[in-house]
């Protein structure tokens, strides 16, 4: 696995190493040890999945309330997504900037967000799976979230909404007291 950082920290984009022969090729996705040699969260508590049947549809932004912040590894593994990574870790220098990567079934690459991101991502190809690996389990009463459109982080989605559950297009305009993370 290749491990490259982000500009904001504790943020990697991770790509596989594939090994090509003529069948195709083979790669590892996860491996704690390679995790944790490059200090990130080794933990896994759960894994889930998302299809998503329509290009333009979009989920997030989402996180869990400390203390049950998770760390997440988002690997699209059918069709296409723009995947958005939002910093609300509250001492960080990049709080409130977000950034946005292309993750495929074509180009194999996963993104890790750290505790203290919020995560959403929006289909790119009617059709996309996404695939998540998460550091803690899912306590109901701790998610939140912020909304996609929110003109505190004027996060720039590359295509016009399809589809949105009604709580990801219902958050309220972000303010500190709201999140459940200390200023």
């Amino acid at each position: 696995m290749i491990f490259t950082p982000a500009p904001l920290p504790g943020l990697y984009l991770v790509a596989p190493e594939r090994h090509e022969d003529e069948r195709g090729w083979f790669a590892r996705s996860w491996c704690a040890r390679e995790f944790a040699a490059q200090g990130l969260d080794a933990s896994l508590a759960q894994t889930s999945l998302s299809f998503n049947r329509r290009r333009g549809t979009l989920r997030g932004m989402h996180y869990q309330r400390p203390p049950h912040a998770e760390a997440k590894l988002v690997r699209c593994v059918r069709g296409a997504i723009w995947d958005v990574a939002l910093d609300l870790r509250p001492d960080s220098p990049t709080r409130g900037r977000w950034q946005g990567f292309e993750l495929s079934a074509e180009n194999g690459c996963a993104l890790y967000l750290p505790e203290g991101f919020a995560h959403g991502f929006q289909t790119l190809l009617a059709e996309s799976e996404v695939l998540y690996q998460i550091s803690s389990f899912h306590v109901p009463e701790a998610a939140a979230g912020v909304r996609y459109d929110d003109p505190a982080f004027a996060i720039a989605w590359p295509l016009p909404v399809t589809s949105i559950s009604p709580r990801d297009a219902a958050w309220p305009d972000y303010r500190l007291a709201d999140t459940g993370i200390p200023a």
